[in-house]
């Protein structure tokens, strides 16, 4: 299957978002991923100015990084910030999560476990609603 012209970010942790990955690429979309930044390290999108060229071309990202961690809410904030509006962004939470960090993920759709087949059948639909909005 051809892939269609916009990504899809998966941001997670080394070895999760594999099955999303392979799922994604099989319903045709072109697939980035990101482990996120090392424990020791900074993710360069929140330095002064900062940017990456995978989200700023996303259109459409599946957020994996723990919320418990600070620097993951700030990855994710940033995202919601610079990504266009109406860029569809599905957030895996941990158990709990989803209210302790309710004030974090007011705007995005919210998943409490790993995606199934189905739910990523959905997303992919968002993406393409997405393109085609933005390519009228």
């Amino acid at each position: 299957m051809e892939s269609k012209d916009s990504p899809i970010l998966i941001d997670a942790p080394g070895g999760r978002g594999e099955f999303d990955k392979d799922i994604l690429e099989r319903m045709g979309h072109r697939v980035m991923s990101c482990s996120g930044p090392d424990t020791d390290e900074r993710c360069p999108i929140l330095e002064e100015g900062g940017s990456c060229d995978m989200v700023e071309s996303a259109h459409g990202v599946v957020f994996e990084l723990d919320l418990d961690s600070e620097q993951h809410r700030e990855i994710l904030e940033r995202y919601q910030a610079t990504l266009s509006s109406g860029v569809p962004i599905r957030v895996v939470v941990l158990e709990g999560q989803e209210e302790t960090y309710a004030y974090l993920l007011a705007g995005v759709e919210v998943w409490t476990r790993d995606p199934n087949v189905a739910e990523l059948d959905g997303f992919s639909a968002r993406v393409e609603a997405y393109e085609r909005i933005i390519d009228d």
